[in-house]
């Protein structure tokens, strides 16, 4: 199942085991169970610390691989072929149940060894997405951890009846003992919250004690790590607040237009951003969603207060805002209905579920003829549906997908309510632009790739000027109407949203808070924190 280097590689991570662990087998005759098993073989020959066992009854689920530590008791496991993604999701599994420490902070792993009652978690992925393996990993750790915990990685392409048995329809989907636990990418704070209640309450109470920053950046994407690392370069104390690092880069798969390198993925350069901005002290608070911003002259302490959904309010000299932009929705009746239940915005994530169905995508740009052509090789026919008479997207892309048998291209199509049976979508409706007339297309998904919409809901009620777009309307110095406030990424008028001008246009508004900062006194009265 391995080749040479990847063995040499993981041999030397497996160094790193303090304690025995076992791989246990459940195989039926299925060809991913023969390479199951091969691959568990693998592993245990480049390690004495592992031992592989088998146990055919040992689960109804099959073919499955649990990595166990007899010792503590815990258990990880991975119905299907782990590889893909997931890969690094059964390496980090490998270390962390032979005893190699955890990488999270200590109090976070006291919060998760103090969990009570029994935790079955059960989380369908695809090995094409790139959001699934963070779930799967915050999962394994809490699993590494307490005993209570058992988790298992479900490959939905190989246990396709069962994705049907439960209406699956986007992944990671997961299921903790039984019910619905969520959708979509969760990180480890996230999950705390929903299953400890008292999580966020401690978590906002720690916030709310905080000293005072120079800057305080809101968004953690490319715009906002630029702006955190040339702050903190300064020397001035610096925070970032958001609600997850990365933003909708995570959701990236392939990135071939940043300069320097020539091809990466989103949670990889999302990787190294973060470690980036750590390199500097900077003081990252996840899981937090802006609400609402005061300016200075409005606030007994004469500092920028920043409040948040969770009730925190933090306080800041000056503030960047670089809150990114999410996907457009269709906006028509059943969209939400439907959504992951056949209405998805991800084609790399949610495609293989997809597999020998009929799909839509919605929208001609270049994300739009990407997803098409990335679908053509799964699905068995893609619609592509564009309102404009013409496609936006590049000239080879469009030449590809015309070159592509399964792929249809209708142009002058407005969307105009996605069609189901209550459980999942069955087709969509659209209008012909050219007549008028209404016609239908039978199908079991639709994937929206119609553009950006600014996240700049929470600043409409305050002094911060929006473009009638929605987005933040800014000078050449990356400042906005509210003294002391900034602004840069995707969120704001600058044009062409792209990673790269993010990055620039997050460096300048730092600049520019900086130059704010040096000709504007400290405010006399100091707020009541600690640091």
């Amino acid at each position: 199942m391995l080749d040479q280097a990847m063995k040499q590689q993981l041999k030397a991570y497996l160094e790193n085991l303090k304690t025995d662990i076992q791989l246990s087998l459940s195989l039926d005759n299925s060809e991913t169970a023969g390479k199951l098993e091969a691959l568990a073989n693998d592993i245990a020959a480049l390690s004495s610390k592992i031992a592989v066992v088998r146990d055919d009854n040992a689960s109804d689920r099959k073919p499955i691989m649990q990595v166990v530590n007899p010792q503590k008791g815990t258990a990880i496991g991975f119905a299907g072929l782990p590889m893909g993604h997931e890969f690094t999701s059964l390496v980090l599994a490998l270390l962390h149940s032979g005893n190699h420490p955890i990488k999270l902070e200590a109090d976070t792993i006291e919060q998760i060894a103090a969990l009570d009652g029994e935790l079955n978690v059960e989380i369908f992925i695809s090995l094409s997405c790139q959001n699934c393996p963070e779930v799967v990993q915050s999962f394994n750790m809490m699993s590494a951890i307490n005993p209570n915990i058992k988790t298992t990685m479900i490959d939905g392409a190989s246990f396709q009846d069962e994705v049907k048995q439960r209406d699956i329809m986007a992944v990671p989907s997961v299921f903790v003992n039984g019910e619905l636990f969520g959708q979509g990418r969760m990180s480890l704070a996230e999950i705390l919250n929903k299953v400890d209640t008292g999580a966020a309450k401690k978590q906002a109470s720690r916030l709310n004690e905080k000293a005072p920053f120079d800057v305080l950046v809101v968004g953690g994407g490319p715009a906002g790590s630029s702006a955190a690392i040339y702050a903190a370069r300064k020397g001035i104390r610096t925070g970032v607040v958001a609600e997850r690092f990365g933003g909708q880069v995570m959701d990236t798969m392939a990135i071939e237009n940043f300069i320097s390198v020539k091809a990466t993925t989103g949670p990889k350069l999302v990787a190294s951003l973060e470690e980036h901005v750590k390199e500097y002290g900077v003081d990252i608070m996840t899981e937090q969603r802006a609400a609402n911003i005061i300016g200075a002259e409005e606030t007994e302490d004469g500092y920028i207060h920043v409040e948040l959904e969770s009730g925190a309010v933090l306080k800041s000299r000056t503030v960047i805002t670089s809150t990114g932009a999410r996907w457009r929705e269709m906006n028509v009746p059943g969209e939400q209905e439907y959504r992951n239940k056949g209405v998805a915005y991800c084609p790399h994530c949610d495609g293989p579920l997809f597999k020998g169905k009929r799909t839509a995508v919605i929208g001609g740009g270049n994300s739009g003829i990407e997803a098409a052509i990335d679908l053509a090789g799964i699905v068995e026919h893609v619609t592509v549906l564009e309102f404009a008479d013409t496609l936006r997207a590049d000239q080879v892309l469009i030449d590809k997908a015309n070159s592509t048998a399964n792929i249809e291209i209708i142009t002058m199509a407005q969307t105009t309510e996605v069609l189901g049976d209550g459980n999942r979508v069955t087709g969509l409706e659209y209008k012909d632009r050219n007549t008028g007339e209404i016609k239908q297309v039978e199908l079991a998904g639709i994937f929206v790739q119609i553009g950006l919409m600014p996240n700049s809901e929470w600043l409409k009620e305050t002094k911060v000027n929006l473009s009638p777009r929605g987005e933040i309307e800014i000078d050449a110095h990356g400042s906005t109407s509210l003294p002391g406030v900034f602004a840069a990424g995707d969120v704001t008028t600058v044009p062409y949203k792209q990673i790269i001008i993010a990055m620039g246009e997050g460096a300048k508004a730092s600049l520019g808070a900086f130059d704010y900062l040096i000709r504007n006194p400290q405010p006399t009265k100091q707020a009541e924190s600690v640091a």
